[in-house]
């Protein structure tokens, strides 16, 4: 399975960016997508998730302004991200569960300004 993360750039604080993560490769094995963050000297962490099922999950920080979903046909999962804050500024990475994909792919950048 290889993944690629695109969609990302520069936007304004408050304005919106849609993410896509195009996977490709056998669905074997995969449950869940997830989207994870990394900004500058921190950890990467957990954005939000979606099963199989469309079930969704979200870190609190993106919670009522961020939304996962698949395109199961596309093979693309979307991260729709809105009323964007200076703290979402990070690489934004994808991966699947329970497999996750090693390495990691280059991720999108987001870098938000004020």
């Amino acid at each position: 399975v290889q993944l690629q993360a695109s969609g990302g750039g520069l936007v304004q604080t408050g304005g919106s960016l849609r993410l896509s993560c195009e996977f490709t490769g056998s669905r074997f094995g995969i449950n869940i997508m997830d989207w994870y963050r990394q900004a500058p000297g921190k950890q990467r962490e957990l954005v939000a998730s979606i099963t199989s099922g469309r079930n969704t999950n979200y870190a609190d920080f993106v919670k009522g302004r961020f939304t996962i979903s698949r395109d199961i046909t596309k093979n693309i999962v979307y991260l729709q991200m809105n009323s964007l804050k200076s703290e979402d500024t990070a690489i934004y990475y994808c991966n699947t569960r329970p497999n996750v994909i090693l390495p990691w792919g280059q991720g999108t950048l987001v870098t938000v300004s004020s």
